[in-house]
């Protein structure tokens, strides 16, 4: 194993813990991530949790990217290219993060994406284009999963937290052009909303142990 394996074998009861202990955790659809094979991840974002709660349910190793003033910061930087994960500018064309993106789906690993670009307030966002471009040019399937409750968690505020995974999605009849990559992001986007109002209404419902996500 590389160390990244080695700090996600490690890392993930740990921090799996740590979340579940500060923030109750319920997870629906899991199994529809699959075990091997390249994939691309897209997960909605609202809280520096949110990377920690999706880290410790995926089941596999997960190869984040991550915004460059992050990385640039010399305690979280550090510690997060430990875990594998890559830096990306924002705004920007950055080749040298779509490079090393490319390279993770290549060798048949899973990319963790939060193509919205930043934290949202109280809903998921727009979706940029950077999660299409690599599942449209690559070939792969992108899985998306949406997370709720974490926009209202706080320390002494031990907001309950799901997070519903949806099936695979299959973009590669997108073309492989901004056109194309556009419309591979409206699915994506579409496919988060959904499931992140199944998860509204499984809060609603007070959060079942066994409920379904949309197919």
């Amino acid at each position: 194993m590389n160390r990244t394996q080695w700090a996600w074998l490690f890392g993930k009861p740990f921090f799996g813990s740590l979340v579940r202990a500060f923030a109750p955790l319920r997870t629906y659809g899991r199994e529809r991530v699959p075990l091997n094979g390249p994939v691309v991840l897209c997960f909605n974002h609202f809280s520096w949790l949110d990377p920690w709660a999706f880290g410790s349910v995926v089941p596999r190793t997960l190869y984040y990217v991550a915004k460059q003033e992050v990385h640039d910061n010399p305690l979280a930087g550090p510690f997060i290219r430990l875990f594998g994960t890559s830096p990306i500018r924002r705004g920007e064309s950055d080749r040298e993060a779509i490079r090393v993106m490319r390279e993770v789906v290549r060798r048949g690993d899973a990319l963790g994406m939060f193509p919205e670009g930043t934290r949202q307030k109280a809903e998921p966002g727009e979706v940029l284009s950077g999660a299409a471009l690599i599942a449209v040019q690559e070939r792969v399937p992108v899985v998306c999963a949406a997370i709720e409750g974490s926009q209202r968690w706080k320390f002494g505020n031990f907001e309950p937290v799901s997070i519903a995974f949806g099936e695979p999605l299959d973009l590669s009849s997108h073309p492989r052009n901004s056109k194309g990559y556009r419309a591979g992001s409206q699915e994506i986007r579409r496919e988060i909303r959904r499931l992140w109002e199944f998860l509204l209404t499984t809060h609603e419902q007070g959060r079942p142990r066994v409920a379904t996500p949309p197919a």
